[in-house]
């Protein structure tokens, strides 16, 4: 998947990328004035797209009695640093049988709209963001059928957040292989 350019510049100021650490590089003693930042725009030529590998999946167990726990993911990560943007996992948990979703987002949201979940030209779906830690923002949420209906018939899920600066971020990621996989982890 090609993000374009566009969008990405969008993505790497809304969150900061071109200084994950926020900080300066350190002063030498001597040194006439304070240390180069580096400007938003150089990291956003390095990073022209992002990258995300289809849907992979995947099942254990813990242990060889204990029924199967399977679960696929696609991954939307910035194609010269490897940085994440989005993931979407979706589990089918041994016990109940039902798909739930785990959506990673990146960190700098606009937490109180959430984010949006789409299918092709279907209706938005707003979701609420649970939680946020070092590594992202997190949605869990269980997966309606009609919702499971769209994903395996649809060919794009835009996953849509705001920044801090209010300013929506939309990340496509790909369903051509949605249905294959899911019928393995069903």
């Amino acid at each position: 998947m090609k993000i374009v350019a566009k969008s990405l510049c969008v993505v790497l100021t809304a969150f900061g990328v071109a200084s994950l650490g926020h900080a300066q590089t350190p002063k030498a003693r001597n040194a006439p004035g304070p240390a180069p930042v580096p400007s938003p725009a150089a990291p956003q030529a390095d990073a022209a797209a992002a990258n995300n590998a289809g849907w992979v999946a995947r099942c254990t167990s813990a242990s060889r009695d204990a029924p199967l726990e399977c679960a696929m993911e696609q991954t939307a990560v910035l194609s010269k640093t490897g940085q994440l943007i989005v993931l979407v996992n979706i589990r089918v948990p041994g016990d109940t049988r039902a798909p739930v979703a785990l959506i990673q987002l990146p960190l700098g949201l606009n937490l109180p709209v959430g984010a949006k979940l789409q299918v092709d030209e279907g209706k938005a779906v707003d979701v609420a963001i649970q939680t946020c830690e070092a590594r992202g923002c997190y949605i869990n949420a269980p997966i309606a059928a009609d919702v499971l209906a769209q994903l395996r018939a649809g060919k794009q899920l835009k996953v849509s957040f705001q920044n801090l600066g209010k300013e929506t971020i939309t990340i496509p990621m790909p369903l051509a292989d949605f249905a294959t996989v899911y019928d393995r982890i069903k």
